[in-house]
């Protein structure tokens, strides 16, 4: 089945790579609500295409274009189970790039892509697609689908943490040894007095 975009077609998921690589900014309908943007034309025609999902997991691992990311993000939301969005959208928090996002009345605003992927897990509606019903993350962590949320500021202070109590062992030790070289080298003082006052009486 061939599918128009923009005046192209294309008929199976490699194309669909290539146009998302053509992507240069994420929005949804603007000018009055008549024109949508490529990026929610191309999200709509995944849908109809339903991409492999290791194309998608491809699509949200791809570090060289942040656009084709966001597509890929913007798919696995809207169709991949709660636990997998929160398993493959979650590490993208730590993804900072600036994206350009086109307003309802056609102007670009900047955003950041940790901050479209928080939206894409909080918001009901975003870039003019009712997203689906999410399952809140502390329920499946109750009935233990999913660990505690851990960001890499809760690791790097864990580890700055670890760190510092490493820290404070090696000087409580250095601190041991210069005790014990004091205590031996007081010792050795007194017994040097001690032969000495002998070999002066």
């Amino acid at each position: 089945m061939l599918i128009t975009f923009s005046h192209k077609t294309f008929s199976n998921a490699d194309l669909v790579v290539d146009r998302a690589l053509e992507l240069r900014y994420i929005g949804g309908i603007y000018a009055g609500n008549v024109k949508p943007t490529p990026f929610l034309c191309l999200s709509l025609k995944m849908l109809q295409i339903q991409p492999e999902k290791d194309i998608i997991i491809e699509f949200i691992q791809q570090e060289q274009s942040k656009y084709a990311r966001a597509l890929g993000a913007m798919y696995l939301r809207l169709t991949f189970t709660s636990v997998e969005i929160y398993k493959y959208l979650e590490p993208l928090f730590n993804d900072y790039r600036k994206l350009r996002y086109m307003n309802k009345q056609g102007r670009f605003e900047l955003v950041y892509m940790d901050e479209f992927i928080d939206n894409l897990l909080r918001e009901e509606r975003y870039c003019d697609i009712q997203l689906p019903r999410l399952q809140k993350r502390q329920a499946l962590e109750e009935v233990g689908e999913l660990e505690p949320y851990r960001s890499l500021l809760d690791e790097d202070l864990d580890a700055l943490s670890a760190s510092d109590s490493e820290d404070e062992r090696e000087k409580k030790e250095k601190r041991k040894g210069k005790t014990a070289v004091n205590i031996k080298t007081t010792e050795s003082q007194q017994r040097s007095l001690e032969r000495t006052r002998k070999d002066t009486g």
